[in-house]
């Protein structure tokens, strides 16, 4: 466990760890060295819609973090902002932090719905889901995604501002995995190279593996 803000504060993480917005409380909390307890909750299993859970997330989704105090914060990029700050992972001049927002808030609309969507659709929807039937748009719009953040990356080293932080952190998650769903990295070289600056950074940790039925279900879809 972790002393959060505040003395006598400590954060215990629900999380499902296969997923991207799971990992990015993991991966701040690490670089940040903070210990904290994690709660495995297989979101993919119903894990996050017993009455216990609804009961402090009614969304029933992951990640969740919990204080020892009660309080409860949901929503994987708040949970970045309000570990981030005051930290070097969050720019304190406003314009610059306005723009590591901006890029956060794209990664929830402009890249997670597609990029994720795509790889979840692959990785634990059954072979012969309809869902599948949607695997051509959603690659086709995470494709455009990943052509913003290639762009950006032809003249800038990270999404945060000047340096490494939580706009890194929310884009890196589901990025890394694109090709889970059928998304390739190929053509974005500017992409690949940023990949490979936030695997450098201290503190690293990877987003684990998918399980051997995730796995073989991806296998068979890209």
């Amino acid at each position: 466990m972790v002393r959060a803000q505040g003395p006598g504060r400590m954060i215990t993480v629900h999380g499902f760890s296969p997923s991207g917005n799971c990992h990015k409380v993991k991966l701040l909390l690490e670089q940040l060295g903070r210990e904290y307890a994690w709660v495995e909750t297989d979101s993919a299993r119903g894990a996050t819609r017993t009455p216990e859970y609804l009961a402090r997330n009614p969304n029933g989704k992951v990640p969740m973090l919990e204080l020892d105090d009660g309080r409860v914060l949901v929503e994987s990029n708040a949970i970045l902002c309000w570990l981030a700050d005051g930290t070097k992972f969050l720019p304190s001049d406003p314009w610059q932090k306005a723009q590591a927002l901006s890029w956060m808030f794209f990664e929830q609309y402009s890249h997670e719905p597609y990029v994720a969507v795509a790889r979840f659709i692959c990785g634990w929807t059954p072979a012969d889901s309809p869902r599948r039937a949607d695997l051509p748009k959603l690659r086709e719009r995470g494709h455009a995604a990943l052509a913003v953040m290639e762009k950006h990356l032809a003249s800038n080293p990270w999404f945060s501002g000047d340096a490494y932080g939580i706009a890194d952190i929310a884009l890196y998650a589901y990025t890394c995995v694109a090709p889970h769903g059928g998304i390739a990295l190929d053509a974005y070289p500017a992409l690949r190279g940023w990949l490979a600056r936030v695997e450098a950074t201290p503190g690293f940790v990877p987003l684990p593996a998918p399980d051997a039925q995730a796995q073989a279900l991806i296998d068979q879809s890209t």
